[in-house]
């Protein structure tokens, strides 16, 4: 006579489905909230436990920011660890009219907050002109 074992939650049930890094689109991320404060565009991001002098970069190129950051391992002995440890990185895009001269960043209490003032944008007409080729001549 056998036994059959049933896992709670089915089959799978015994993978360690907190560790995602087998799936790239589910690996971990750097969370971050954003929103308009009036003129003022904010990002918060989650990121405790970092030296943002050493671990963290802050680039704009064109309408996106991207954020860079390490998180080191301590070398530590262990018996569990969830951190994860490594590089990460996030690209926010940023609402039309952001300043460049006014984007500024701050770190305290785990929270790393982007700040840029957002300035009106006025659609410009402009006629663009058509450049006619003619067959090439023989």
């Amino acid at each position: 006579m056998s036994t059959v074992t049933k896992f709670r939650g089915g089959a799978l049930a015994p993978f360690d489905w907190t560790n995602l890094s087998w799936l790239p689109m589910l690996a971990p991320t750097i969370r971050v909230e954003d929103y308009l404060d009036g003129d003022r565009y904010v990002v918060r991001a989650e990121l405790p436990g970092i030296d943002p002098a050493k671990d963290v970069r802050i680039t704009r190129t064109g309408e996106t920011l991207r954020l860079d950051v390490v998180r080191r391992e301590s070398h530590t002995d262990k018996v569990h660890s969830e951190f994860h440890y490594g590089s990460f990185s996030r690209l926010i895009p940023l609402p039309a009219g952001v300043k460049e001269e006014t984007i500024a960043a701050r770190y305290a209490n785990g929270i790393l907050e982007i700040t840029a003032t957002v300035g009106t944008t006025e659609p410009t007409a402009r006629e663009i002109p058509i450049t006619v080729e003619h067959g090439a001549e023989k």
